[in-house]
């Protein structure tokens, strides 16, 4: 999975399946014609366009992390074919968690992961 940032850096190609996780800007979310939605997922320092034809889950909402699966656009944008949100607010996802850790925008005291016993 890639973070916004990693997405950039990395300069993924047009049309790669990759797995991508971050936060929904505060702001961000519009709906286009029929059941296009648009988002920003940002790791706090990079952000990155989304578009999504068919309906978000319904857990989903500004400010939480998820994961989308989809491939980047040629104009930058990435197109998800799938979106994962998490059921509990205190979940994020472990790619995101890691993300935000990696752009050094994790701040102390934010809900993560439970890590696994023995770990």
């Amino acid at each position: 999975c890639c973070s916004p940032g990693d997405v950039l850096t990395k300069q993924v190609r047009p049309g790669v399946d990759f797995r991508i996780g971050g936060l929904v800007e505060k702001g961000s979310v519009s709906h286009g014609r029929g059941a296009r939605g648009r988002f920003t997922l940002t790791d706090r320092q990079n952000q990155i366009p989304v578009t999504f034809d068919g309906v978000l889950p319904a857990l989903f909402r500004e400010g939480p992390g998820i994961v989308a699966t989809g491939a980047m656009t040629d104009g930058g944008t990435f197109d998800a074919r799938q979106v994962l949100a998490k059921h509990d607010a205190k979940y994020m996802p472990p790619e995101v968690v890691q993300a935000l850790k990696k752009a050094g925008r994790w701040k102390e005291g934010e809900t993560g992961p439970v890590a696994p016993a023995g770990s």
